[in-house]
């Protein structure tokens, strides 16, 4: 008994079956964290992708599907049809030109101004500088419901500082219907998100070696031909990433396009809100658990120039948001 109970304590003190013993428990807790955290990113995944995944599985359904209990998510009977009258009675490819050129539009202007003006707090020393830069986070903390009735009034009766009026007999000038308050408002930097956009380029700048800037100055570049031909190069990371968010932004924007009641011949999110009203009376189908599908289907028409932009720019947008100093 004392030799097997000498061998057991030799053993057991064996530095060789420690070790392996010690990589068994880490493979082991290894495989638990794995096995943990992959059913914890399901299961968030599914939370958050499920109404989509409803909506994508539902757009493909027939009428015998819809009517059908036991059908959830994979249809019996796939159709094709809710596509093709989406398609149809949304105008779609001609509002989705419209649009696109309507979004890239202002994306070049909202990059152009955001940019000038991150430059300038970044690098100028300005009288209320700080003041200035407060009512940039300002507008961006401060919910755009509660200036819908000052811009509402103010594009309806457009006339700053009388200018408008001395060009148009004394009056003012109505503006709603139209896409020029929202254009207005992003040339004057106070546009969808430029808030934001100001802070992301005025931290990426920040963030630039001065010693750029002074060997441009040295080699005869005054501050405008620094700004573009220096300091614009140099922020690729930035103009991707305010890029992206302003496409996306302007694309799915219905708080702006419905308060200046912007044509619907321009915002897609307008034709989808009226498309089942549209299918019911021009196609004559009253139920409206049907009309729905049709929704469904449109709204799939809307995310997948989205979905695309994000596949195809997705290592641009993480480069720049990680550069841009707004992680966290």
């Amino acid at each position: 008994m004392q030799s097997l109970s000498k061998k057991f304590n030799q053993l057991k003190n064996d530095p060789t079956i420690s070790s392996k013993r010690g990589r068994a428990e880490r493979k082991l807790k290894e495989w638990v964290f794995a096995l943990f955290r992959t059913a914890l990113v399901l299961g968030i995944s599914y939370v958050i992708l499920s109404p989509l995944i409803g909506i994508i599985a539902s757009s493909f359904f027939s009428n015998e599907d819809n009517y059908n209990p036991i059908v959830y998510l994979i249809p019996q009977s796939p159709t094709l049809e809710r596509y093709i009258t989406s398609i149809m009675r949304m105008d779609y490819f001609t509002v989705l030109g419209n649009m696109m050129l309507y979004v890239v539009g202002l994306t070049v202007l909202q990059v152009i101004v955001c940019s000038m003006a991150g430059y300038g707090f970044a690098r100028f020393n300005i009288p209320f500088k700080r003041v200035l830069f407060a009512c940039v986070i300002i507008t961006i903390v401060l919910p755009s419901h509660t200036i819908m009735y000052p811009l509402y009034t103010t594009f309806q009766t457009f006339n700053p500082l009388g200018i408008v009026g001395l060009f148009n007999e004394g009056s003012s000038v109505n503006l709603l219907g139209t896409p020029w308050p929202v254009i207005i408002m992003t040339a004057l930097g106070v546009g969808l998100r430029s808030g934001l956009y100001i802070f992301i380029f005025n931290q990426f700048f920040r963030g630039l070696p001065k010693e750029i800037e002074e060997a441009a100055l040295i080699d005869g570049a005054g501050n405008i031909r620094t700004y573009l031909q220096v300091m614009m190069p140099n922020a690729t990371a930035a103009i991707v990433t305010v890029t992206i968010f302003s496409v996306v932004w302007q694309y799915n924007d219905n708080f702006l396009g419905r308060l200046f009641n912007v044509s619907d011949d321009i915002l897609l999110s307008r034709r989808i809100g009226s498309l089942q009203a549209t299918i019911a009376n021009l196609d004559q189908i009253r139920d409206p658990s049907i009309t729905t599908l049709y929704v469904y289907a449109g709204v799939v028409l809307m995310i997948l120039p989205l979905l695309l932009i994000y596949i195809f720019m997705q290592k641009h947008l993480i480069e720049g948001i990680e550069r841009s100093g707004i992680v966290g």
